[in-house]
């Protein structure tokens, strides 16, 4: 029997408290046009989602980030709020800023579109835009004179500063898929040689591995919010990358096109493949790789010619086990980058048959051309040829050209399962590094599992490390 204090008795009448409510996780996209939020359940199921515009997205700041991640935290409801214990967030690959200590911007962000030329090595490999971004900017800003105590960030390294307690105090941290094309060696977790090299290498943030925890939120920022005093920070991706979390795909052999202004590709292959030349590179996902490139070609082109309305009716009509007769390149401009590079390639819109349903029948078949091209120009590389292509993005519901890319890649497309990046944040928060696969796969040729056990360990010390600096700031938060 227990003993009679281990019992409480309740009054006549009362009924017992309810057990507490399970924790959820929440997800934050801060994408091109504006900002999302989802929060789920230990199921993975959605409860709450919210999203605003930005008022001027192709000149988005600090100012515009924060607002929204007020008014979407804000949107919650008090008693979600209160259940939160675990936050992630993702943001646009390639977006940079110096900021001081205090979080303040010293000068203008530079978005992932604006392009800025860098005398960098040739023969690197993996994409370094974001690192000549923010070259230009140490040398607009005169460099040390006026950066004297500036960080260099990216936007998901800003947004989660603002969010940490203790801020930028102990320096800036990055998830090694926003620093890759900052220059970041995903596979040491650390800056690699090109990045390492720059007269600004030691204002660069420190490298964590996507899904490690870095921090806790601050506790007045917190009680302001409603938000738990302990709520959990976890290390973020790019808003690919989470969209690719969201979509369910996690095998090589699954490919993932995002169907959007541009057509996307993106792939998980046990090896790494960086190939400039061609506009391939490759995320570490835990054991394997993600391998991307993008096509400029997309629906901004059919937005050109066509609003959406008009694009459904005339989807309608088209017979898609039929070929189009027309040989279109469907580009916004001069100049492609994948699947082949070529910067002189100009857009071919003509000749445009006088009826509609044969036009768009030929930029349909067109893009799925290009799509097929950019799954064979991977394969080539050394990426797995794939069984199936999931979908995502605007034209992922559209019957006619599903079946006109069925045709050209000779593979079965399906819808992915979610496409949304805030839900593919919110996984993050909620699995931590177990969003990404543990184990490589096995070969059938081999004796013994694929090399990839120096990888997950070397994933685990990079996740220590953001462990290690939560504890830090706890210890100094208890010591005052």
């Amino acid at each position: 029997m227990p003993s009679p204090t281990a019992c409480r008795l309740l009054p006549r009448g009362a009924a017992p408290s309810p057990p507490p409510l399970p924790r959820v996780a929440a997800g934050l996209d801060f994408g091109t046009s504006g900002a999302r939020l989802c929060v789920i359940d230990r199921r993975e199921r959605c409860l709450f989602e919210s999203s605003l515009r930005y008022a001027h997205a192709r000149r988005q700041g600090c100012r515009d980030w924060e607002r929204a991640l007020w008014e979407l935290l804000g949107a919650m409801p008090p008693d979600l709020r209160a259940r939160v214990d675990a936050l992630s967030l993702c943001a646009t690959s390639g977006s940079v800023l110096w900021a001081g200590r205090d979080l303040r911007p010293r000068g203008p962000v530079l978005m992932y579109h604006e392009h800025r030329e860098a005398d960098f090595p040739a023969d690197h490999t993996g994409p370094l835009d974001g690192l000549a971004r923010l070259a230009w900017l140490w040398n607009q800003r005169a460099g040390p004179e006026s950066l004297h105590d500036a960080l260099a960030l990216h936007q998901a390294d800003w947004l989660f500063a603002r969010l940490r307690a203790g801020g930028l105090a102990q320096g800036g941290i990055s998830d090694w898929h926003n620093a890759l094309k900052s220059g970041a060696d995903p596979a040491r977790c650390a800056w690699g040689e090109v990045a390492s090299s720059q007269a600004f290498a030691t204002r660069l943030p420190r490298i964590v591995a996507p899904g490690s925890r870095v921090g806790r939120v601050e506790p007045l920022l917190a009680r302001r919010l409603g938000l738990p005093q302990g709520l959990r920070l976890v290390a973020g991706t790019t808003d690919a990358n989470a969209a690719f979390l969201a979509s369910g795909a996690d095998r090589p052999g699954l490919g993932l096109s995002s169907l959007g202004s541009t057509l996307a590709l993106k792939l998980l292959s046990p090896q790494r493949i960086d190939a400039p030349q061609h506009g391939v590179y490759s995320h570490r996902f835990g054991a394997l790789w993600l391998v991307s490139g993008a096509s400029r070609a997309g629906g901004a082109v059919l937005r050109m010619l066509f609003d959406d309305a008009r694009l459904r009716e005339l989807s309608t009509r088209i017979d898609p086990e039929a070929d189009s007769p027309l040989d279109l390149v469907p580009l916004p401009g001069m100049g492609e980058r994948f699947p082949q590079a070529n910067p002189a390639l100009l857009p071919r819109l003509e000749p445009r048959p006088a009826d509609d349903v044969q036009y768009l029948h030929g930029l349909l078949q067109a893009l799925a051309r290009i799509e097929a091209a950019g799954y064979a120009r991977l394969t080539q590389l050394g990426a797995p040829r794939p069984d199936v292509v999931l979908s995502s993005g605007g034209g992922a519901g559209n019957a006619a050209w599903t079946r006109l890319r069925e045709r050209a890649l000779g593979l079965p497309v399906r819808a992915a399962r979610r496409t949304e990046a805030a839900f593919g944040a919110a996984r993050l928060a909620l699995l931590g590094t177990a969003a990404f696969p543990r184990t490589p796969p096995r070969r059938k040729d081999d004796a013994h599992p694929a090399a990839g056990g120096q990888c997950c360990k070397e994933m685990s010390h990079c996740a220590r490390l953001g462990d290690l600096a939560d504890e830090r700031h706890k210890h100094s938060e208890g010591s005052r």
